[in-house]
């Protein structure tokens, strides 16, 4: 870049308005745009006597139609040029004469208003472009040939008619060259303002383009036209740039973003920002910092801190948004960086990791940005995910990786209490204990606030108080969209009173429920966190045999926090295919950490069996899955039930990794009493002759079984007499044995007729 300008300038605002003169008797300019107006004034006088210069056969009958049909006069004018007059001879002929002398003090007087302008701090458009740049007077004057159209109609029909083309109202190379240059060798010479490397075209100040579309033609065949972002800059406008409000925004300075970074960071970041541009600071290089981490950890607010620690505005641009074809996304791409160079303004580039993942099949699109943002943006927020490193790119510019993780559990607890302040939830709602079971970054928990509150608006409009049970449906709903892929969503149904099973393994459940509701005190408040790099998730295994309450213990853990219950679709996750199996889990740990529910795996010994001795490479690759299995439970923060029949099946490793073991035995006599009479719902009708404590020794069923004989019985009673009796219950106890492949050693088969 050809710009010496590397210090961070503040905000463009209202041009000063100046009047009276300085003591020469030079009058200032009072705003840019008297500025431009006497600029277009000498541009007429030029374009005068370029009209003299050409010389125009005024009586020659096809006058009208020049520029359509070309006569055998201008052919043999054309093939015998006459040669140019000496300039000084053209200087001392009439009118020609009067023009150039005319032009010339117009020039200088502009020359002299300007200069003393710019001294005494009259902020103008032209002389702003050309210093940012490094302009010479002879693109300044271009810039003036292409602003005519933008402003004046009147310059179409010139242009047309010093083209001898009625069609082309913008101005060519060619015509530029031959307004400002007075010379053959200068007009060679002056074609390098138009090269590729040269700041007219290298920054996009004019766009230059064939006059027959794709069709390539000679340069000074090519027509030239103003930026319009470049148009509105010159003319003093301050919005964003026409190719960039679809994906682009431009936030004032000093404007707060709702999320929060974490204080620290921001801390560190305004500290390197003021020694960085101090005045004692000798700094020439970008800034170019790569801020990852999940939805609503700050990121953006990082760059909110940065612009209104320098005093700038934020332009932010979602290039998700970017068109999707590579040729139409360059430019666009390109425009960002010196959008924020002129505004001037920190750029925020969020979703950077589009760019990313597209860049090995459309490497334009980020080679471009990081070009231009290697050259024109003095502070950069590349925001994204995952991690990066610019191998190759931005050389000249200081990187910087931020890498903003999840809140602690105290950090999260301060969060909650912050945002739900303004909110006004209901009293004696437990924030510390919401901020434990659901690891959020401060944005989550803004929407789940947002949420909550408008599902209250809906169910009280006049008092709209947010209660719990709001919140923690917000919460779930924030969670859950990650995680439908794999796995299947248990609602949970069940509640304490629904389980049968001995003391211990019962206290057992609920000691589980207390981990989990504490995780905010013990991991945050009382430090355990900073001792443990892994092992901070809830893991537990419910083994016994089928039947026996594991998946409702499950779902009464889930309804009793409050969390989502999602159960492993094993056909989903476990694949022949070597190595899916490992990404299946992978995406099924990631979406549970961000999803903050309960991971229950069924048939857990199919996933976590024991290690073998490897005989080929299947035993090989199987040992694989399972050290990679033990590996995500370690790192897995979470809370994860296994479930199992065969205990003996898994792999020690696992065991030493669970918080607890909860047996569920096959229950005895007393236990099946028990649950005989909480298996029936109070609505249903019972026969007097029912007697559960008769029913109990006789099926010898474990609960899940016991289930299925109450549902079946209700269904024969619905079809017969309406009221369930004895009769039923044994009918469907004697189908459920032949189900299970056992003979029925109760009373006799019922008759058909007893059932009715």
């Amino acid at each position: 870049m050809r710009s010496s300008s590397t210090e961070i300038r503040p905000s463009r605002g209202t041009p000063i308005a100046v009047k009276g003169a300085l003591p020469s008797g030079v009058a200032l300019y009072a705003t840019a745009w008297e500025h431009l107006a006497d600029e277009l004034r000498h541009l007429d006088l030029v374009i005068q006597r370029q009209v003299l210069e050409r010389g125009r056969a005024a009586d020659s009958p096809l006058e009208q139609l020049k520029g359509l049909v070309i006569s055998e006069e201008e052919v043999a004018s054309l093939l015998s040029p006459r040669p140019e007059p000496p300039a000084a001879e053209r200087r001392e002929t009439g009118p020609f004469a009067r023009l150039t002398e005319a032009a010339i003090r117009a020039r200088r007087l502009i020359d002299e208003r300007l200069r003393a302008s710019v001294d005494r701090g009259v902020q103008l458009t032209l002389p702003l472009l050309s210093r940012l740049f490094q302009l010479s007077p002879l693109e300044e004057q271009c810039l003036i040939v292409c602003l005519g159209p933008e402003v004046d109609r009147k310059y179409d029909k010139l242009y047309a008619y010093l083209h001898d083309d009625v069609t082309r109202k913008k101005p060519t190379v060619d015509l530029v060259l031959h307004l400002l240059c007075r010379s053959a060798e200068e007009r060679l010479a002056a074609r390098a303002i138009f090269e590729p490397a040269a700041p007219l075209i290298r920054y996009a100040l004019v766009q230059i383009a064939s006059p027959h579309g794709d069709d390539p033609a000679p340069l000074l065949s090519r027509s030239l036209k103003l930026d319009d972002g470049i148009t509105d800059l010159l003319l003093g406008f301050r919005w964003i740039h026409p190719r960039l409000e679809a994906f682009c925004r431009l936030s004032p300075v000093g404007a707060r973003d709702l999320e929060s970074a974490p204080p620290e960071v921001v801390d560190r970041l305004q500290s390197s920002l003021r020694a960085y541009f101090g005045e004692a600071s000798t700094a020439r290089k970008n800034l170019v910092f790569h801020v990852r981490g999940p939805y609503g950890a700050g990121k953006r607010a990082l760059a909110a801190a940065a612009a209104e620690t320098l005093g700038l505005p934020l332009l932010t641009a979602e290039v998700r948004k970017l068109p999707s074809d590579t040729g139409a996304s360059l430019e666009p791409v390109r425009l960002l960086a010196r959008e924020a160079f002129l505004q001037p303004a920190v750029l925020c580039v969020e979703g950077f990791d589009v760019l990313l993942a597209k860049a090995e099949e459309r490497p334009g699109p980020l080679a471009a940005l990081l070009e231009s943002i290697e050259e024109l943006s003095r502070v950069t927020f590349l925001v994204g995910g995952q991690s990066w490193r610019p191998e190759g790119h931005l050389g000249r510019s200081a990187f910087i990786e931020v890498d903003l993780g999840l809140p602690d559990d105290v950090e999260r607890a301060g969060h909650w209490q912050r945002l739900a302040s303004a909110r006004s939830p209901a009293s004696g709602i437990d924030l510390g204990t919401l901020a434990g079971k659901f690891r959020f970054t401060p944005g989550q928990i803004r929407d789940a606030l947002d949420a909550a509150q408008t599902a209250a608006g809906w169910r009280d409009p006049r008092l709209g108080t947010i209660t719990e049970q709001d919140l923690y449906a917000a919460c779930r709903a924030i969670s859950r969209p990650r995680l439908v892929a794999l796995t299947r969503r248990v609602e949970p149904r069940h509640g304490w009173d629904d389980i049968v099973l001995p003391p211990d393994a019962h206290t057992q459940l609920r000691e589980i429920c207390a981990q989990a509701r504490h995780r905010s005190l013990v991991f945050g408040e009382w430090g355990f966190g900073r001792k443990l790099s892994l092992g901070k998730g809830l893991s537990a295994l419910f083994s016994g045999p089928p039947g026996t309450g594991k998946t409702m213990a499950a779902e009464i853990i889930a309804r009793e926090l409050g969390l989502d219950l999602f159960k492993i679709d094993l056909s989903q996750v476990v694949s022949k295919y070597i190595g899916e199996t490992e990404k299946n889990l992978d995406k099924t740990f990631a979406a549970a950490e961000h999803g903050n529910a309960i991971l229950f795996f069924d048939e857990a010994d199919a996933l976590f069996g024991k290690r073998s001795e490897v005989r080929d490479s299947h035993d090989r690759y199987a040992n694989v899955e399972i050290s990679y299995l033990l590996q995500k439970m370690e790192e897995y923060e979470g809370i994860s039930i296994l479930a199992t029949n065969l205990k003996q099946h898994l792999d020690e490793a696992f065991l030493r990794r669970l918080q607890g073991i909860v047996e569920f035995p096959f229950p005895d006599a007393d236990y099946r009493e028990r649950i005989w009479r909480v298996v029936f719902p109070p609505e249903t009708p019972l026969g007097e002759d029912v007697d559960f404590s008769r029913l109990a020794p006789e099926i010898k069923l474990a609960g899940g079984n016991i289930k299925n004989i109450a549902l079946a019985a209700a269904f024969l009673a619905a079809e017969g007499s309406g009221v369930v009796h004895t009769a039923h219950l044994l009918h469907a106890a004697r189908r459920e044995y032949q189900k299970l492949g056992r003979s029925w050693s109760g009373r006799e088969p019922i008759a058909q007729g007893a059932l009715a």
